[in-house]
């Protein structure tokens, strides 16, 4: 790469003197040269050629001496390297130039083996500076675009770390979550543009904050579905916990939304959300032009086709058992087993519930009917029923006892 070098100085034969000296640098195209003979000149030129690597300046020149030279120099944006010349013994100039920011200086007459030395130390220090911005830039476009997806903190560590690192695709055991809204295609059809972008803005970012307040990972939004990654890209022993408690997070962020919407007269749907734990295919998908980390595989499918059970069941949220049995003091109730489109086995789900919930009578009284319809004990529906006489807005136990009036047996369900 040429190096292209601007002197500035009014002496007649200092341009013919330095294209002689580096005559050799010149022929193999290692510098160029560029002259100007006072301050004013150099500041046109600049302008004129952005891409001046350095500066080579006199001190006492007509209409624009070398130090005002040095400042204007200083006070860009796209700061020169700047190398001072001064007559020998000028200690008062060479201190103010070294104060205003010169990277070095060279006494009159110039001593060419000097300046040459001098030259080439000042393109290393360039070079290096340029490296230094450029890995700078690097981990500033790596921290944008890992904060689409991950907590800021772990986005800072993600980008200074250093590219692939925990980005590859691997085998992971993690635990994912899927949400979505009902109803969002109605609202797609009656609202207006502008103010459905405001809406599902708002709605995604706060949702995101959620997620990353527990130091989850956003995999994919696509519309108004989230996907969340728990133990990726880096270890979460507890991820099953913290799955669980992103949800009624989530599940308690999006109800506030709604009801907030509610008051301004839009109809924003329900979120549900599903909840499942298992091996994933995680890792960079993007290829070498775009980063999209996100999961792949079983585990993946099945979170979202709990998410979709809930407009079946009549839950928020619905998780697996293998999240149920990995979170800690897990506090829930047992929606059933649930054969869920695309596999051959049922699926064991529950129903996490917030703790004053769980403590409530009607929980257990809601255990005690649903274990008599596991056993197929006939006592099933009468149980459920007394818990709906009190209970009226039990979705779930009136799923149950509509099941049980049309001749249901057992706690399987065929969902679609």
């Amino acid at each position: 790469m040429t190096a292209t070098i601007l002197f500035v100085d009014d002496e007649p034969d200092l341009e013919a003197l330095v294209l002689q000296k580096f005559r050799r640098q010149l022929r193999e195209g290692l510098v160029n040269f560029m002259f100007a003979r006072d301050g004013v000149e150099a500041l046109e030129s600049i302008a004129q050629h952005p891409h001046v690597d350095m500066v080579v300046s006199d001190i006492n020149m007509p209409r624009m001496d070398g130090l005002s030279l040095l400042q204007k120099l200083q006070e860009a944006e796209d700061k020169k390297s700047t190398i001072i010349l001064s007559a020998y013994g000028d200690m008062s100039n060479i201190r103010t130039a070294m104060n205003r920011g010169a990277f070095d200086f060279l006494t009159k007459p110039i001593d060419f083996v000097d300046l040459e030395t001098t030259i080439e130390k000042t393109l290393r220090h360039i070079e290096m500076l340029r490296e230094v911005r450029r890995r700078q830039m690097e981990a500033e476009r790596a921290h944008a675009a890992l904060s689409r997806h991950f907590s800021p903190e772990l986005a800072k560590r993600l980008a200074a770390s250093g590219e692939g690192d925990g980005m590859e695709v691997q085998w992971r055991e993690v635990a994912t979550i899927f949400t979505d809204i009902t109803g969002f295609t109605s609202l797609i059809e009656s609202a207006p543009p502008e103010a459905l972008g405001a809406l599902l803005n708002e709605y995604v970012g706060g949702m995101a904050e959620v997620v990353f307040a527990h130091e989850g990972t956003v995999a994919k939004i696509i519309g108004d579905a989230i996907q969340v990654l728990f133990n990726a890209p880096g270890d979460q022993p507890d991820y099953a916990t913290r799955a669980v408690a992103c949800a009624h997070d989530l599940d308690a962020w999006a109800e506030d939304f709604c009801a907030r919407q509610k008051t301004k007269g839009v109809n924003f749907g329900t979120t549900r959300i599903g909840v499942h734990s298992g091996p994933a295919l995680v890792g960079n998908f993007g290829g070498n032009r775009f980063f999209d980390y996100t999961a792949y595989g079983d585990t993946i499918n099945i979170a979202a086709r709990l998410e979709a059970a809930n407009k079946y069941l009549g839950t928020r949220i619905c998780v697996s058992a293998s999240v149920a049995g990995s979170a800690e003091n897990f506090q829930g109730r047992p929606v059933g087993d649930l054969m869920l489109r695309g596999r051959s086995e049922p699926l064991r789900a529950f129903e996490p519930l917030p703790p004053a919930r769980f403590e409530a009578p009607a929980t257990a009284q809601y255990s005690e009917a649903f274990a008599k319809l596991e056993a197929g004990d006939s006592a099933a529906m009468p149980a459920f029923a007394a818990l709906i006489g009190v209970h009226a807005g039990d979705p779930l136990a009136g799923l149950h006892l509509k099941r049980l009036l049309n001749g249901a047996k057992g706690v399987r369900m065929q969902l679609e």
